[in-house]
């Protein structure tokens, strides 16, 4: 495989998982794009990095955009070049918003804008590289295709997901805090087993949620609740699950926005009436549903 040209932008959308009940398999893009400019050069990569994660993450051949468009160039079979990049970061880091799925994402998005046949690195091909990236396909889902998404793993090995338009009436408001929480951490802290009346309750929530978003908003809240991975996190993130708890009780469907700390509030409502609500250290971002995955485009000189 032959590299048709060598400068590539591309953008990824933000992403939240799991939405309360649907543990490792709901997902939704979110209005909120990490763009990437790649150069394929000779030697070492180079990363510039402006925005979230600016100063935190590494700027040679081991950042994750690099290392995941590399890994898809060598998929392909196309030659190992070194990469330039400048990125431009608005989705935050270790806050349950899909920052690494969309680095990934990026990553083969490069690899299939610098590559003579595009087709070779396909959505589905981008989506089961972020897949062996991150372990698991729920946040993937939404950042490669778009929307809401339903993922799951066939055979135990290969992901699959559904795409499903929500109600455009519903938006999304994304309460963060400073503190961060990597998503390995945050898995310790589930059960190897839970109870059976447990699994029963989140699969008729997530069961729920899929119809609350296409077709009754109106259910969201009942559709948003969970017993499989929340509470067991609480220790880690007890503030997160302190102001779950306290949207909920104002009648808000509010849920632990992936593995946390961030806080989701989907609703037909007005979102600005969330910002009298922000604790003090927060930040809210008022959020649209990504019509659309990620995207390149190469670049004419």
């Amino acid at each position: 495989m032959r590299l048709a040209t060598d400068h590539v932008r591309v953008r990824v959308p933000a992403t939240s998982a799991n939405l309360g009940p649907g543990f490792d398999t709901l997902g939704l893009a979110f209005d909120l794009w990490d763009e990437v400019e790649a150069r394929a050069v000779p030697g070492p990569s180079r990363v510039i990095v402006r925005g979230e994660g600016a100063g935190n993450v590494p700027l040679d051949d081991t950042h994750l955009v690099v290392r995941a468009a590399r890994r898809a160039l060598d998929i392909v079979g196309a030659p190992e070049v070194g990469l330039h990049l400048t990125c431009r970061n608005r989705i935050p880091h270790g806050r349950g918003l899909g920052s690494s799925a969309a680095a990934v994402v990026a990553g083969g998005l490069i690899a299939r804008g610098l590559i003579e046949d595009p087709a070779a690195m396909n959505a589905r091909a981008v989506f089961e590289l972020a897949n062996e990236f991150e372990g698991h396909p729920d946040n993937a889902a939404p950042a490669v295709f778009g929307r809401a998404t339903i993922a799951w793993t066939a055979d135990g090995a290969t992901p699959r997901c559904v795409r499903f338009d929500v109600q455009p009436a519903i938006r999304a408001a994304v309460l963060v805090p400073t503190e961060k929480l990597g998503t390995n951490l945050a898995r310790t802290a589930l059960p190897a087993r839970v109870p059976h009346a447990d699994a029963v309750f989140n699969v008729a929530r997530a069961a729920l949620m899929v119809h609350a978003l296409t077709r009754e908003p109106a259910l969201l809240f009942d559709a948003s609740e969970d017993r499989l991975h929340q509470s067991y996190r609480a220790s880690m993130m007890p503030s997160t699950l302190a102001l779950v708890t306290g949207l909920r009780d104002r009648g808000l469907p509010a849920m632990v926005s992936g593995a946390g700390p961030s806080v989701l509030v989907l609703t037909t409502g007005d979102v600005e009436d969330l910002a009298r609500l922000v604790p003090q250290g927060w930040r809210l971002l008022r959020l649209g549903v990504a019509e659309h995955g990620g995207t390149v485009a190469r670049v004419a000189e």
